[in-house]
């Protein structure tokens, strides 16, 4: 698998800070809910969902699988209850981005090896929800570039769980700009007050969310790393396990 593009879309994203734009953001409503939330599942009724366990080297992660996207779920139960996860690396980490795993090639890597290139032979079709986005703590698939995949189909493997930054109105509506995308006043309110990466929206199936160890998370995030994002120190995935 190629490496996911994210740092192209960073640097386009990054510029929107100088540029000029309307006062309101767009949105399905063209208006944003008011008033903050926390960071919570009682949205998504994740108690009922299939949830797997990630422990890692830098500490647990719980995260609930959705059940509207059927093919994401039952492909990342397989390759857990396989074992597939177990041994490998968070091998790309951007602080404010995300934090991505499950390349087969990290299980033997050397130090400072370039990952992100290793797949199981097979991909999975986009399953975009609405209501599924890529809010901080978001887990979604990685995959090819629309160059070479312009149906957007998932990697069968690879990862990344959102780490995200929190956009104020204006941002939000630069976002929209630049990508053509209308966000609903409920991205809106989680992308202003829990964070995100809302221009992946559309783009990258999200398929799970963290419901516990974002601190973990963040952590990870926060590690060193080298000029293609891995970090310096193996951060590695000891065990993927089902809990019910």
């Amino acid at each position: 698998m190629k490496r996911i593009f994210y740092s192209c879309i960073i640097l386009s994203i990054i510029t929107l800070a100088s540029c000029s734009s309307p006062k309101k953001v767009k949105t399905e409503e063209n208006s944003a809910t008011t008033g903050a939330t926390e960071q919570t599942s009682q949205n998504n009724n994740t108690q009922k969902m299939t949830k797997v366990l990630l422990k890692t080297t830098f500490g647990d992660i719980t995260i609930a699988l959705y059940d509207d996207t059927p093919q994401h779920k039952e492909n990342f139960i397989k390759l857990v209850n396989d074992k597939f996860y177990d041994g490998l690396l968070f091998h790309r980490i951007i602080k404010g981005f995300m934090i991505q795993g499950g390349d087969p090639n990290s299980k033997t890597a050397k130090a400072g090896q370039q990952l992100g290139n290793g797949d199981v032979g097979y991909t999975i079709p986009a399953e975009f929800v609405p209501t599924r986005f890529h809010k901080r703590g978001a887990l979604a698939a990685a995959r090819e570039p629309d160059q070479v995949n312009p149906q957007k189909a998932s990697s069968g493997c690879q990862f990344y769980i959102v780490d995200g930054t929190v956009y104020d109105n204006e941002k939000m509506t630069m976002i929209a700009q630049r990508t053509g995308k209308t966000f609903s006043p409920e991205q809106v309110q989680a992308y202003t007050t829990v964070g995100g990466a809302p221009w992946l929206d559309g783009d990258y199936t999200v398929f799970g969310e963290v419901v516990k160890g974002m601190e973990v998370v963040d952590k990870i995030a926060d590690q060193q790393k080298d000029r293609n994002d891995r970090p310096l120190e193996d951060i590695k995935i000891i065990s993927a396990t089902i809990i019910r």
